[in-house]
């Protein structure tokens, strides 16, 4: 797959939507399919890298400690440029017009949105932990599978230190090789998925056009332009100054392997069907397995950069258009929901819009007119998968520091 593949795809899409009529919902099932594809084998690859990366290294407590504390600062920043540009150019105004325009669904609750939506901090954390082996993979519940490729990568390494039973020795020797033969596998399993999706970029954009049209384009264009300006500030400041200034690495050399992720994260709109090709531009940029293990695959749960930035712009956005005025407690408390509904939903496509439902809901801000947003989600949901992905190899590369260089 070119570049040139997804941009006659997109241009396609552009062109034909408007005449794609009663086609449209065809389309949308055939881009969501290719989704599904990939996903299908993402997570499997996600589980064999986990436990190569951990069984064949040495996965030290200070990397993980500098693993947290770097998404920690990266997601502050991110959540800090979001709410501070809609703080500066209120984008909210401009479409408090078009919003007044639209009527609420029968019941007063869009249908996309559950009117009984809560956050439940327990019942978050106990999805964390996995109620069976294969459960996690049927599910594509990305956290737990980490947690059970820790558990066997974790053990597989222990019982290879300790074990002096030639044939056990054996054994784990056997195990760890299938280990990596399914994570090659998979890799070349989704080279041949990954084919189609020009093909899916041209099925949803031509889909999303004859839904929703050109239209929403200009009356949004405020939202969309505010949204889209700080995902740019965001990777042309905060990961250059971690990859330049901080691991002394060029910037020509990183922005020439990152092309193809950054590609296919516009083309899948998911961070972790991308995952294949983050993890061997990593590689190709001299990036330790350990520390791509623990940034992209591991890490790529708590450094949902593009997420959180959209949704401290997005919630004082809606409240600016609803004409409410979020007391500084108020906006430091979604602030902290952000943070908090944003870890684990990097691999879902149009997550941040789901998270900001739910954000909105606990905070107070009336959801009645949000689908209205729906009709540019398809270009921010893309912007806000490449902003995952670079924020994985900006961390993959902060754990790594700056004694290799590419």
């Amino acid at each position: 797959m070119t570049p040139w593949s997804l941009i006659i795809g997109l241009g396609l899409g552009l062109l034909v939507g408007p005449w794609a009529g009663p086609a449209a919902p065809l389309l949308s099932e055939i881009s969501k399919w290719v989704i599904q594809l990939i996903k299908a084998v993402a997570v499997p690859l996600l589980f064999f890298a986990v436990v190569n990366a951990v069984h064949s290294s040495e996965v030290r407590l200070k990397s993980g400690v500098r693993m947290v504390g770097i998404a920690i600062v990266n997601a502050a920043i991110a959540l800090g440029i979001g709410m501070a540009l809609s703080h500066w150019l209120r984008p909210g105004d401009a479409l408090r017009s078009l919003w007044s325009q639209t009527s609420p669904q029968p019941g007063g609750q869009p249908a996309l949105i559950p009117s009984d939506l809560k956050l439940d901090w327990m019942k978050n954390l106990s999805s964390w932990i996995p109620a069976s082996a294969l459960g996690p993979f049927v599910e594509n519940a990305v956290i737990p599978v980490i947690v059970l490729a820790l558990l066997l990568g974790f053990a597989l390494r222990g019982e290879r230190q300790a074990s002096g039973d030639p044939a056990s020795v054996r054994g784990i020797e056997t195990l760890t090789g299938l280990l990596h033969a399914g994570q090659r596998v998979s890799e070349r399993i989704l080279f041949f998925i990954t084919r189609a999706i020009p093909l899916a970029v041209f099925a949803a954009v031509a889909s999303a056009v004859a839904k929703f049209g050109y239209g929403p384009l200009a009356g949004l264009f405020p939202y969309l332009g505010v949204a889209l300006l700080g995902l740019s500030i965001h990777i042309v400041f905060t990961y250059q100054a971690w990859i330049r200034l901080v691991c002394r690495r060029a910037l020509g050399v990183f922005w020439t392997e990152a092309k193809v992720p950054v590609l296919q994260s516009i083309g899948t709109n998911s961070s972790l069907a991308t995952l294949p090709f983050t993890l061997r531009a990593l590689d190709r940029l001299g990036v330790s397995r350990q520390a791509s293990a623990l940034g992209a695959c591991v890490g790529t749960n708590l450094n949902n950069d593009g997420i959180l930035l959209y949704e401290g712009m997005a919630f004082l956005t809606v409240a600016q258009a609803l004409g409410m005025d979020l007391s500084i407690g108020q906006q430091l408390s979604a602030a902290l929901l952000c943070m908090l509904t944003g870890m684990g939903v990097a691999g879902v496509p149009d997550a941040g819009f789901i998270s900001l439902s739910l954000v909105l809901t606990t905070v107070g801000i009336p959801i009645e007119n949000l689908p209205l947003l729906l009709s540019v989600d398809w270009i921010l949901g893309r912007a806000r998968s490449v902003t995952n992905v670079l924020s994985d190899m900006t961390l993959s590369i902060a754990i790594d520091g700056p004694r290799r260089r590419a």
